[in-house]
């Protein structure tokens, strides 16, 4: 399994939960390489292998090049979560063409510099698989001040529900999770009050929330189920 992002947060949990499950781990990280190395050490207190892999999905080449020669060496990915993603806040009139161009090429171009160089290598090796996205509540409903992140996680749906279409013949499902509030450096300095009234449930997830979900979709008990959102949320819609 890859799972990028995964040196802290949400990606963290995933992978854990993931190597729980009795999976392999290739980590993926763009450049918090203590966390990563942190991550790929708990997962082998877990009885799983654990490899580190490096790139900054706004590189495609870089992508390409470090996926390549990963599945060299380990052979095809039987699942995929594409976990990271970048935020850059600011009402629309005063956005900046960086704060635009970089949360586009992160979170929306990262799909396919990650998923273009993995994918015929898992069509080929003929055993199914799993991919799941990380969207957001943003790119279902739109989010106030995030006209870039909820674009991208939007155009991030999209592109989940087509890819499943392609892959289903192939046994190889393609869903989506998009959470609410979560526990991650992107809340730390939003007010808890604000976020409790929006959230029937009157609480802000955990990462774990999600990774439990991310668990179910690539279990065998998943098998049936393709070109979803599943929202982890706590009521928001």
């Amino acid at each position: 399994m890859l799972v990028t992002g995964a040196g802290r947060g949400i990606g963290r949990a995933i992978a854990l939960r993931l190597a729980a499950d009795g999976f392999d781990i290739a980590v993926h990280y763009r450049q918090s390489d203590e966390q990563a190395r942190d991550v790929a050490d708990e997962i082998r207190t877990l009885g799983r292998h654990a490899r580190l892999i490096q790139f900054d999905l706004k590189d495609r080449e870089a992508a390409r090049a470090a996926l390549e020669a990963d599945m060299d060496e380990f052979g095809a990915y039987y699942g995929v979560i594409l976990n990271a993603g970048l935020s850059a806040d600011a009402p629309f009139p005063g956005m900046t063409d960086d704060q635009w161009d970089s949360v586009l090429e992160t979170n929306l171009d990262g799909f396919y510099a990650v998923l273009r160089p993995v994918v015929m290598p898992m069509v080929q090796a003929k055993t199914g698989g799993r991919i799941v996205t990380l969207s957001s509540a943003a790119g279902v409903i739109g989010q106030r001040g995030q006209v870039n992140y909820s674009a991208s996680k939007g155009g991030l749906i999209g592109a989940t529900k087509a890819l499943a279409m392609e892959l289903a013949k192939r046994k190889i499902t393609v869903n989506c999770v998009a959470p609410g509030w979560i526990e991650s450096d992107m809340t730390d300095a939003i007010d808890r009050a604000h976020i409790k009234s929006q959230v029937p449930m009157q609480r802000i997830g955990v990462p774990e929330d999600v990774a439990g979900v991310v668990s179910f979709l690539c279990s065998k008990d998943a098998a049936y189920v393709t070109r979803q959102v599943l929202a982890v949320n706590g009521g928001m819609f």
